[in-house]
């Protein structure tokens, strides 16, 4: 062991004196945010408690210091956030146990906003993954798909985004989205090793779904989804990378997401 770290730290040294150590500098490039604020005007869904932001203190303290801090309360899925495995899937990842290489890594982006919009019950289907690969090539290992239908443009009305702006158990039956068909899903999980999938809805399942298929199949095979994502008109078909974080609720099934996309120059 002393043996290899010895010439291990030759091979360190070596590098540095010669000019050739790896680069510390993160790529150059344009970051893109893809993460919905988080306030009164969020979208959840209609069972789901909304957030809640409480003030505990704001001013100047009695030692003469500014400060301010704040409670708050959400539930875990809602706005833009991540869906773990176990959400639909008894027995895999939680949140805190997503691997960070599912959360990162290259982009592609389908567009079937051209469809979608048309339908709000749109189900994006295998030929939409059959015509985009023709175009731009097969969706290789690892990268992270993300499914624009263009209903970015209408957050935060409720009404126009998902469908409805009625809040309980009674609304669902309302809801009007487009989402993934699960036989897309399917061929995804049998054909494509993705590392997560995400869209500008409510859920990678159609706002009518009774079954959310394609959740169980999707998490059945421990890919997560982000749901509620922003800006996917800014990104590229390819050439993106993205970094989806959530907050690491230990046991989640879900939680609020921070994502965002670097475009290299």
């Amino acid at each position: 062991m002393k043996l290899k770290l010895y010439l291990f730290g030759l091979v360190i040294g070596s590098l540095f004196l010669t000019g050739c150590a790896p680069s510390k500098s993160f790529p150059s490039g344009k970051w893109i945010d893809l993460t919905y604020e988080f306030s009164f005007e969020t979208i959840y869904w209609p069972t789901s408690d909304t957030f809640q932001l409480k003030e505990v203190f704001e001013g100047t303290t009695d030692k003469g210091y500014y400060y301010t801090a704040n409670t708050f309360c959400t539930a875990e899925h809602g706005g833009t956030h991540i869906d773990a495995p176990i959400h639909f899937a008894k027995g895999r990842w939680t949140v805190e146990q997503i691997p960070l290489h599912h959360l990162t890594g290259k982009a592609v982006v389908i567009d079937v906003s051209g469809n979608a919009l048309q339908n709000r019950d749109y189900q994006i289907g295998v030929d939409d993954f059959t015509n985009w690969e023709a175009t731009h090539g097969r969706i290789t290992e690892g990268t992270i798909v993300l499914l624009k239908t263009g209903l970015g443009q209408f957050w935060p009305d409720p009404a126009k985004y998902m469908g409805t702006a009625k809040r309980g158990q009674q609304a669902v039956e309302d809801l009007h989205f487009p989402g993934l068909h699960p036989d897309a899903a399917q061929r995804l999980v049998d054909n494509r090793l993705i590392h997560a999938i995400g869209l500008d809805t409510p859920s990678i399942d159609y706002g009518q779904s009774e079954l959310y298929e394609s959740h169980q199949i999707l998490f059945d095979r421990n890919i997560p989804a982000f749901e509620n994502v922003a800006n996917l008109d800014r990104l590229p078909p390819t050439g993106a990378w993205v970094i989806a974080l959530p907050i690491k609720i230990k046991g989640g099934s879900g939680g609020p997401l921070r994502i965002v996309a670097l475009l290299p120059d």
